[in-house]
């Protein structure tokens, strides 16, 4: 579970570039683009512009370089023609990217146009929810001090921790040991050791933490139909604590 000061630099590269892909759609106006164009707009990015490769594309049978999750959609959602951002809407937008043999993966829920109060707060919400937990990285530490941050921070604003989906190890493979998960209680769990790399990307619901599998066997949703937000980076254990691989150029100083 463990990777070589090599490795972490190659991964570091990976989530460089995978970072200026976030850097890229932030640039975009969403409102009236439907999913399979931003879709399409990514995959042109990362092959044209930057030589790599969309590392979730083929990955378990799926034929898209992204997840498009929007509003009540937790994860997996699939690109569409047919489902054009609206004025209103949150979106997470799942990407990964392969460079030299080796894997990034990074998420961002974002805001299109004109966002209602409560959906702003659950994002935000969100993302701090992801901070806290990579906060929680450092050698000695265990896997249950990160989930114990992110389910205290969510449920202390009012939201629930979706369980059947965690983080995961990464490296050469998309997904590695450990699992992640976003609960958990503090001093339990596997004791992080330097050089692990992995990704925490909680996600956030208004409402109730169940969600069910929509027919295509891909998408995701809340069981109550309320919103649902979620961020995600990739991380390495370092001597001293934690570095962000994926971390984006607007995260200068991220939130503590």
């Amino acid at each position: 579970m463990t990777k070589t000061p090599a490795e972490v630099e190659l991964l570091a590269e990976s989530g460089r570039l995978l970072a200026s892909v976030f850097a890229h759609l932030d640039g975009q106006p969403l409102a009236g683009l439907s999913t399979l164009q931003v879709n399409d707009l990514v995959e042109a990015f990362i092959v044209d512009r930057l030589g790599a490769r969309p590392a979730s594309k083929g990955q378990y049978g799926y034929g898209f370089v992204l997840n498009s999750s929007r509003n009540e959609v937790v994860c997996h959602g699939v690109p569409s023609r047919d489902e054009v951002l609206q004025d209103g809407d949150i979106v997470n937008f799942d990407i990964t990217l392969e460079k030299q043999g080796y894997i990034a993966d990074s998420s961002k829920t974002f805001l299109v146009g004109t966002v209602a109060p409560a959906a702003r707060r659950l994002v935000r919400t969100a993302y701090e929810a992801m901070w806290k937990g990579i906060r929680a990285v450092r050698p000695g530490a265990r896997l249950g001090d990160i989930g114990h941050a992110i389910e205290r921070h969510a449920k202390r604003n009012g939201y629930s921790v979706v369980r059947e989906y965690c983080g995961h190890g990464i490296g050469r493979e998309m997904h590695e040991a450990p699992q992640v998960l976003h609960f958990g209680k503090p001093g339990t769990g596997l004791m992080l050791r330097e050089g692990m790399v992995f990704t925490i990307e909680p996600m956030l619901n208004q409402g109730r933490r169940t969600v069910r599998t929509e027919d295509d066997g891909w998408t995701v949703v809340t069981a109550d139909g309320t919103l649902s937000a979620q961020f995600e980076h990739t991380v390495a254990v370092t001597r001293d604590g934690v570095r962000v691989l994926t971390l984006r150029p607007d995260e200068a100083r991220p939130v503590a």
